[in-house]
């Protein structure tokens, strides 16, 4: 894995430039065609002229119905937009509402139509009674009015995708299965030797501004540090609400006679904050708990009382438990970065399987305590983490093992008094499946048919 590579694809992705961005060019872009094309009026009998064979009139009413029918378009797609924000922030969560803000097909939708209607208008105010008609700026706008047509109705089967509940969980289930394998190392792979100065003796870096931190940019971080010869330790990690003046980092310079930090130094404080990206929401590009939180905001609103659906809060859950696999076979925690000589430069902080546990079980188990095939889902969930806990980790799991049960307890305690009989004996079942698969007994741990889940 290349952090720095990572670095700068975030920090691309981060970027992305406004909705606004693409319409407005291809508006411009259409202007200037418009004006160049106009100069361009075969006489008829010509071969150009064979573009358009119809006159003046036809012209002017071709030109005018693209040019209504572009802003009528225009207006029913951000129309279904809006509806789609609303449906996709009421229904599901707020959080899902900044993958709409960079959706690239709404983008080129918009862009097309706003091209169409610039076009159109220009050519339109072109046309001059008497003269030769401008045939390939007419011919051109039929084709874009064709062409915004076509966009439209590709609009319309791209948003009914997108509406699905099921899509944009699969979709945040992607976005955060790659920010995994960006983000973490292997288990296995090599780690480097990290220095444990004390705190007290380093120089703190406080913020100047205020607002979660997106991307935290390695590559400057080692840079600074190695001009400066300092060891720089980050306190915060990408996710994290940083209010202005709250501490960021530590930095300590480095002992030359042997390479470890030393006391008193005072850093470069301004290029170590530059490094630290922050902005008003949270971004996936370094943030894999945002994904799961996404996940579980679904999950959690499926639950409430106006909505009620504990299939699409077992779907979700399905997700996590798919996403949590993966971070079993991760080394989680502090991220080493080494400079080229292979000294260790700067440690960024990252979280550790608690906090994945506690952000996927959290809050759902609280709103599902009554809601049986919910506790299930998250107890075949934490099957699925145990087994790969075991296969990663050998015999007894170590402290992800701890971690497993410890999540399994907390579900059981939460499970409601009213669940019956006979629901609350599945739920006990499949308690007694997880610590099975953490013993590495996987045939008993599958051997159940109950509820949605795989059977043997």
């Amino acid at each position: 894995m290349n952090p720095f590579q990572h670095d700068r694809k975030a920090r691309a992705a981060s970027s992305r430039p406004p909705l606004w961005v693409w319409p407005t060019a291809g508006g411009a872009v259409a202007l200037a065609a418009a004006i160049l094309l106009e100069q361009f009026r075969p006489r008829r009998g010509t071969g150009p002229a064979n573009l358009w064979p119809g006159g003046h009139e036809s012209a002017s009413s071709m030109l005018q119905v693209v040019t209504t029918s572009s802003v009528t378009v225009a207006t029913l797609s951000l129309s279904v937009t809006v509806v789609t924000l609303q449906l996709a922030s009421q229904q599901f969560s707020p959080r899902l509402l900044r993958r709409y803000a960079h959706d690239p097909v709404l983008k080129a939708v918009l862009t097309v139509l706003l091209t169409t209607l610039v076009f159109a208008l220009a050519t339109l105010s072109f046309m001059r009674s008497g003269e030769a008609l401008p045939v390939v700026s007419l011919f051109l706008a039929s084709v874009l009015g064709v062409a915004s047509l076509a966009a439209v109705l590709g609009f319309l089967n791209h948003i009914i995708r997108r509406l699905r509940v099921d899509s944009m969980m699969l979709d945040t289930h992607r976005e955060t299965s790659d920010a995994i394998r960006r983000r973490h190392p292997a288990r296995d792979a090599p780690s480097a030797h990290v220095p444990d100065p004390e705190p007290a003796r380093g120089a703190v870096v406080r913020a100047r501004r205020s607002g979660f931190l997106r991307l935290t940019d390695a590559r400057a971080l080692v840079a600074c540090a190695r001009r400066g010869d300092t060891f720089v330790r980050i306190g915060v990690r990408p996710g994290d609400l940083i209010v202005a003046g709250n501490p960021v980092a530590v930095v300590w310079p480095r002992d030359p006679a042997d390479g470890t930090p030393a006391p008193g130094a005072d850093g470069t404080a301004e290029e170590i904050e530059d490094a630290l990206e922050t902005g008003f929401e949270r971004t996936p590009d370094q943030d894999v708990a945002f994904g799961f939180r996404q996940l579980e905001d679904i999950a959690v609103k499926a639950m409430s009382p106006g909505i009620n659906d504990p299939v699409t809060a077992c779907t979700a859950v399905g997700h996590m438990a798919d996403l949590l696999v993966r971070l079993a076979s991760r080394r989680l925690g502090d991220i080493p970065h080494e400079d080229e000589d292979g000294i260790v430069r700067v440690v960024v902080p990252d979280r550790d399987l608690r906090y994945y546990l506690d952000l996927a079980c959290g809050q759902l188990r609280r709103y599902s305590s009554g809601e049986p095939s919910v506790l299930a889902a998250l107890l075949r969930m934490l099957r699925d983490l145990a087994a790969a806990v075991h296969r990663e980790g050998g015999e007894g799991g170590g402290a992800d093992a701890a971690e497993v049960r410890r999540a399994a307890e907390l579900i059981m305690d939460t499970m409601d008094s009213s669940v019956g009989p006979a629901d609350a004996a599945q739920v006990h079942d499949l308690n007694g499946r997880v610590l099975a698969a953490l013993e590495g007994r996987l045939l008993d741990a599958y051997a159940d048919r109950s509820g949605e889940t795989r059977s043997v």
